[in-house]
């Protein structure tokens, strides 16, 4: 292969997602990640991509509306390119109105989703109250018998969704590699490890992780709703299983060790699921999220590294913030143009 325009470092759906769009672009690029693709978080089970609620609205519930509306595209375009599927759809959400202040804040947002989930080609999706009954068992248990339906929410299998880069990515001729020497400009995107490191180098604390358990399910809901009850996530996937997560563990000693808690989310989401209740666990799993200091993804150069540039912090929402970050990171590493908005920047993390 010809020298590299551009080295990714870090095969998590930031990297992987900057790196297909910059090829798209006709970028020569290189993925490094000395354990593979979505060996971190990236690798997990839920793959809810679900919006802020529509109200006090910033800069980072703009940038994530955009690119929740930005991810069918993507997704299709990823698709055709690798021939494998990342499992989306934009199949919406279930939300239980257990007391009459839920319900006032409910009736509240749907009129300012009706104002803020617009663009100038119009509506892009509403926030309902709903009577639960009308989506039959899949609903969840509700004090008033309502629910709030929104169809924002989306879904995608997250280990899958990295496996479609993959294969988009191989058949735009782009090498993975466990090792290799930096080429062109330098992205990382190296999660919770690079967060640690930049801890290390700064001597500050620029973010830290956030361990969750999670887990997959045998139960074809077919393209019903995902649910958010119990403060869990509930997602039907496309291969006929269901993702069910996750806990949000500040401290822990194993990143990667599943325990009790993971059953008492289990629990819980039969509680809420009754259809659940007799489905086969397939898979236990666990992993530590980065979260940069400011909660928003960490985005631009790499101060006092010319040439080094960072994308970092995805935490809960990385996957549906995938699609515009990519856009963003290719602007700023082909273009020199700078579109990260505010409260993004490595330096709002220094």
């Amino acid at each position: 292969m010809a020298m590299a325009d551009i080295t990714v470092r870090g095969a998590g759906i930031f990297g992987l997602s900057i790196a297909w769009i910059c090829a798209r672009r006709g970028a020569r690029v290189q993925v490094i990640d000395p354990f593979g693709p979505s060996a971190g978080s990236s690798g997990g089970l839920v793959g809810a991509l679900a919006p802020h609620v529509p109200e006090n609205w910033n800069p980072k519930k703009q940038f994530q509306f955009e690119s929740l509306l930005m991810a069918h595209r993507f997704w299709d375009d990823v698709e055709k390119a690798g021939g494998v599927s990342a499992g989306y759809g934009r199949t919406g959400r279930l939300q239980p109105i257990n007391d009459a202040r839920t319900l006032e804040l409910a009736r509240q947002r749907e009129g300012t989703a009706a104002d803020l989930w617009r663009t100038s080609e119009g509506q892009q999706a509403k926030w309902t109250v709903c009577a639960a009954e009308a989506f039959g068992d899949w609903a969840p248990p509700s004090a008033t018998g309502l629910v709030i339906h929104d169809t924002l929410s989306a879904r995608m299998h997250p280990r899958r969704a990295c496996d479609a880069l993959v294969a988009a990515l191989k058949a735009k001729g782009v090498p993975i590699l466990t090792d290799g020497s930096d080429q062109g400009q330098v992205l990382h995107a190296t999660g919770y490890a690079g967060l640690q490191k930049l801890n290390q180098i700064t001597g500050k604390t620029v973010g830290g992780g956030v361990k969750g358990q999670a887990a997959l399910l045998r139960y074809d809901a077919g393209e019903a709703p995902q649910l958010y009850a119990d403060s869990l996530h509930i997602i039907p996937h496309a291969d006929g299983t269901v993702g069910i997560g996750s806990t949000s563990e500040r401290e822990f000693d194993n990143g990667s060790g599943t325990d009790e808690q993971l059953d008492d989310i289990l629990s819980r989401a039969r509680g809420a699921v009754p259809l659940l209740q007799e489905a086969e666990v397939i898979e236990r799993w666990a992993g530590v999220r980065p979260r940069a200091k400011s909660r928003a993804p960490m985005l631009g150069p790499w101060p006092d590294r010319p040439s080094h540039f960072i994308a970092n912090g995805g935490f809960k929402i990385g996957f549906g913030m995938a699609p515009k970050v990519a856009e963003v990171m290719a602007d700023l590493l082909l273009e020199q143009t700078d579109r990260i908005p505010e409260g993004f920047r490595v330096e709002d993390n220094l």
